[in-house]
Parts: structure tokens; sequence; C-alpha cells
């Protein structure tokens, strides 16, 4: 199995979930920080522009996300989360699962193109693994 975490970035070497903007900044989580994030933001739906029905991929409206962080009981890294949407240079964050090894298939609607056209320009991940 191909390690999906070979040549990514330091900070990523544990984390589950990763949140980022158009110019690639971002806030990765690990596997309790992002369960948590979504148990306590009701999976993030309320944000959520579009998303993979496999996995816990998706777009994310941005000022809706300060929203729900706002409204939400203290999260881990909420603060750093309400930081890089208010700096985002789009109105749009994207959510990347690291632990799933999704081919995004059954994602059919336009938000798909958009997350994945940011993915495979910010996001340096290795041949042979799901964005």
């Amino acid at each position: 199995m191909t390690d999906p975490h070979a040549g990514a970035r330091p900070e990523r070497a544990n984390a589950a979930l990763a949140v980022l903007d158009d110019d690639g900044e971002e806030v990765a989580l690990d596997a309790d920080e992002a369960d948590a994030l979504l148990a306590l933001t009701n999976g993030l739906d309320p944000a959520t522009v579009s998303a993979c029905p496999s996995c816990r991929s998706r777009v994310l409206a941005a000022v809706a996300l300060v929203d729900l962080l706002d409204d939400a009981p203290p999260v881990a890294r909420g603060r750093e989360l309400v930081e890089l949407a208010d700096d985002a240079p789009t109105l749009h964050l994207y959510v990347r699962d690291l632990r799933a090894e999704c081919a995004h298939r059954a994602w059919l609607d336009p938000g798909f193109e958009e997350w994945a056209e940011i993915m495979a320009e910010v996001v340096d991940t290795p041949p042979g693994v799901a964005r």
C-alpha cells in the first residue's frame, strides 16, 4: 500500500484532515482533532458547498465556516481555522481527508472540479495516491 504521507509536509505526518485555502495555506488536524471538529460542527455540513459522498473531502464556504466555529463549542485549532478562513484569498476553503484512499468517483457536482484543481495546484500528492 502506498503511504499517503510520503512526501507530505512535516506538520502533516500524523494528520487525518487538512483544511487549506487557494494559496495552499493549511491547518492540519490529527485524528482526535478532526473527529472533535466534525462532531461539534455537524460534520461541517452547515458550511459545506460540495462534498465527496465517500470520504470527508469537501469544499467549504469560508464565511460560513467562521460562523459555524463561532457558534460551536471551542474546538482544537478553531482559532487557526478562523484565521485561515478570514485570510483566504477566495470564498472557499478545501478539506482533504488524508486518511481515505478515495478516488472521489461518486463526487459528481461541479464542486469536485474546483476541489481537484486546487489539490493539483497546491498539494504535493505523490503518484498513485488518490486525491
